[in-house]
């Protein structure tokens, strides 16, 4: 430094966690609906299998749909294996059936702590009402993205 200016830096000194290690998408345009009142795998596409390549990374996911009640209050989640990632009854969004239709986004970041395969996938439950909840609609496109953070 220079009277304030900076002149120079080394980058050593700035250089380290947070880079985007690796980015895993999945998508699915398919109406996926369940009646069921506990969390039952969305789509078997709409999912991500990626192995961290530290056990300190962090997994960033990104989730998003139109979401559709028939008659019913839905809950929507993601699962890491065999892991709710969200609240175990709500999940990450419930919807209300008074609001029949509308867009879920789902952003967190996870931190699976292996460097072995974990597989992220979104779930649907049903959490009331005599209808269904479904996800996806004609050509509405659910998608869920997983990056990998380097610590």
């Amino acid at each position: 430094s220079d009277a304030g200016t900076l002149k120079r830096i080394d980058a050593s000194l700035v250089v380290g966690g947070g880079k985007v290690l690796q980015v895993v998408s999945g998508t699915d345009d398919t109406t996926r609906s369940t009646t069921s009142t506990s969390f039952v795998t969305a789509s078997n596409t709409c999912t991500c299998a990626i192995t961290p390549a530290s056990s300190s990374s962090k997994v960033l996911l990104m989730f998003n749909s139109d979401i559709y009640l028939a008659d019913a209050d839905g809950a929507i989640t993601i699962y890491r294996d065999s892991t709710n990632l969200g609240h175990s009854l709500y999940g990450f969004d419930y919807l209300h059936s008074s609001a029949s239709i509308r867009q879920s986004t789902i952003i967190h970041l996870d931190s699976p702590s292996t460097t072995s395969q974990v597989t992220y996938q979104i779930y649907l439950r049903k959490v009331s009402g005599s209808g269904s909840s479904i996800i996806g609609n004609n050509t509405d496109i659910s998608s869920l993205q997983a990056i990998e953070i380097g610590a």
